[in-house]
């Protein structure tokens, strides 16, 4: 009798917690993958929530939201498209998550990269995230143009669709540079690369807003609340971005 007492008791609380348990759906932008993978982890564990996330470019996820995607929360990478929902009374609520860096990669440990080997040209491909779709690839843009290579190095550019298929495309050899997150390999110590100076690029600031769907969503609101926790920006700087009121 003791033991089914025991296992009624177990069930109670299984069927207790699966009823406080809630669903958020995130629409994330693809140059925070592995970071949000992290904290999502530690958020399921600590919270009991479940999440669903999709990633993509901030431009595609965007459109998306705007045509009725089923989001609750939206981490872009950059600022603009946040502010827009919010001007549209789409989303509440919003923040700066991360401040991302650039970085000029190849998967070639013995390339120098730098300012001055993009000036040689001594490339066949140099990839970047679609500007119109991907805020890493508009700060890719800025880095040329401040530089005066942009013109000599037009013919040579390839753009994948995120920064994910700009990873991709130098990983695989497609391209023999590209410009990318330090996210994405900051945990990673093969090839060469070049962090990309401050000052050639305006700030990536990264928003997250929380969409009116995700309004009386109880797991969006603690996603939220645990984005701005000491234990998410703790795993955030660990992936090279800087957050609010740090270097």
């Amino acid at each position: 009798m003791g033991c089914l007492r025991s296992l009624s008791a177990l069930a109670l609380l299984i069927v207790t917690a699966l009823a406080q348990a809630d669903e958020v759906r995130v629409a994330v932008a693809a140059n925070f993958t592995a970071a949000m993978r992290e904290i999502a982890s530690a958020f399921e564990q600590s919270s009991g929530h479940q999440t669903v996330i999709s990633y993509g470019s901030t431009g595609k996820l965007y459109a998306q939201i705007i045509h009725g995607a089923p989001f609750d929360l939206f981490l872009a990478a950059d600022q603009v498209r946040p502010e827009k929902l919010e001007g549209n009374q789409q989303a509440s609520g919003r923040f700066t998550y991360a401040i991302g860096k650039l970085v000029l990669w190849s998967s070639d440990a013995k390339r120098q990269i730098d300012a001055e080997a993009l000036k040689k040209a001594d490339f066949s491909h140099l990839a970047l995230a679609n500007p119109k779709t991907a805020p890493y690839g508009v700060a890719a843009m800025e880095v040329m143009q401040n530089l005066g290579i942009y013109p000599q190095l037009q013919r040579k550019l390839v753009t994948g669709d995120s920064i994910a298929q700009t990873h991709q495309f130098v990983s695989t050899g497609n391209a023999q540079l590209g410009f990318i997150a330090l996210a994405q390999i900051v945990l990673d110590s093969s090839g060469s690369r070049w962090l990309v100076p401050d000052g050639l690029y305006t700030p990536i600031r990264q928003d997250a807003v929380l969409l009116t769907r995700g309004n009386d969503n109880r797991a969006a609101r603690a996603l939220i609340d645990y984005l701005q926790s000491d234990t998410a920006r703790t795993i955030i700087r660990k992936y090279g971005y800087a957050t609010e009121n740090t270097p």
